[in-house]
């Protein structure tokens, strides 16, 4: 038996019940697939790879929505002789709308820095800086933040605590 038939099949199983909240397998499963692939995607150090990656995870967002919005249902339109568990619910497809734009403008921005680094670099990838691993290598002490202070450095005088009746 094959992975498709298999999936049909519980698919079936799921879709016979009279449940009205019954979740489609195979979307659940196309999204976990979207959400995994997404993500690996978004690990690698190219940038066309992480747009990609942000693509998937933004389809897979909204697939998450509209699972999450329950069954289909009539068209939110008010009539009387409709009662109101028969409306689907408008709010999981306003968010998905809402969702499609974010990512537009996540890839939209994400192409100008792509197109950037390629007229700058002549490539794609996320470079190490050569301070980054300079700094990374030194220890953990830092001279600044570890020193200890000799004398009190405030830019206060007792006089204007005293004033402001501020204890020290």
């Amino acid at each position: 038996m094959t992975t498709t038939a298999i999936l049909a099949s519980v698919a079936e199983d799921v879709s016979d019940t009279n449940d009205p909240m019954s979740i489609n397998v195979l979307l659940l499963l196309v999204m976990g697939v979207l959400f995994a692939t997404g993500i690996y995607l978004l690990l690698e150090r190219s940038l066309t790879r992480v747009l990609l990656g942000i693509i998937l995870v933004g389809n897979a967002v909204n697939l998450l929505i509209v699972i999450a919005g329950g069954p289909a249902g009539l068209a939110p339109l008010y009539e009387k002789d409709i009662p109101p568990e028969e409306y689907a619910d408008p709010l999981p497809q306003a968010l998905v709308l809402t969702a499609i734009v974010i990512t537009f403008a996540v890839t939209a921005f994400m192409l100008a820095l792509i197109y950037r680094s390629w007229v700058i670099a002549k490539r794609d990838e996320v470079v190490d800086d050569d301070e980054d691993l300079r700094i990374a290598e030194k220890g953990h002490f830092d001279v600044e933040e570890d020193a200890e202070v000799a004398a009190d450095t405030s830019e206060f005088t007792q006089d204007d605590v005293d004033a402001k009746g501020a204890r020290p």
